[in-house]
């Protein structure tokens, strides 16, 4: 299956173009970038390093969060339009998941995290069995003195993993392993039996934005 994958959870932007195992094309990047700016020209790169056009996609798989509200919007709502407009299955995988993916250490419980800000993290705990991501705890908020405490508990080696992995490492009690997101990797985790609705998808946030909390407050 052709298909196009894209990941702007973060500040780094990763879209490829797979088919099957195969990775046609990928562009990956960590500098902080504008992805309402670059991303429809990077998408527009990696398919003519591909030498492939729109029409020959057979799907779409994006990042669907946690991570940066405005990040997520972009990739989401383009991915959105491309699958609506081209008339192909639109599928997500979570973005913690995603950056577990990409490291392939058995030894470990992988424990992705992303910076929301104020010491807490979005973050989920992963194992690899075999060529497979397993989830171990689910996707979650928290503060960082939380998710310390919850890993020491399980008496069990753990790995951080992440740009913000290394941002955050005088605050996270344990070994730190950098890595950004590999879209191409998101092929071996995404759920191709459930597609999502195009029209209903959302990112997944796992928490309020400012704006929401305000309204609500300004209701009360």
């Amino acid at each position: 299956m052709r298909l196009l994958n894209i990941d702007t959870a973060n500040q780094p932007l990763s879209v490829s173009v797979t088919d099957g195992i195969e990775v046609l094309a990928e562009f990956n990047s960590a500098r902080k970038i504008n992805h309402s700016v670059t991303l429809m020209p990077t998408i527009e790169m990696v398919m003519k390093h591909a030498d492939l056009e729109m029409k020959d996609l057979e799907g779409i798989i994006v990042s669907a969060g946690p991570g940066s509200y405005t990040g997520l919007r972009i990739g989401v709502t383009t991915a959105k339009t491309l699958a609506y407009t081209l008339d192909i299955p639109l599928y997500s995988v979570s973005s913690l998941k995603a950056l577990a993916a990409t490291v392939r250490l058995h030894e470990f419980l992988l424990v992705p995290v992303i910076d929301a800000r104020r010491d807490a993290v979005y973050s989920g705990i992963y194992r690899f069995k075999g060529t497979t991501v397993e989830q171990v705890e689910e996707d979650r908020y928290m503060t960082i003195e939380d998710l310390n405490l919850y890993l020491k508990q399980q008496h069990m080696p753990y790995l951080f993993i992440g740009m913000d992995a290394i941002k955050l490492k005088e605050k996270l009690k344990g070994p730190v392993f950098y890595c950004i997101p590999r879209s191409a990797e998101m092929r071996r985790i995404a759920d191709f039996e459930n597609p999502q609705a195009v029209h209903e998808f959302e990112p997944t946030y796992l928490r309020m934005t400012e704006a929401e909390r305000n309204w609500l407050n300004n209701q009360a």
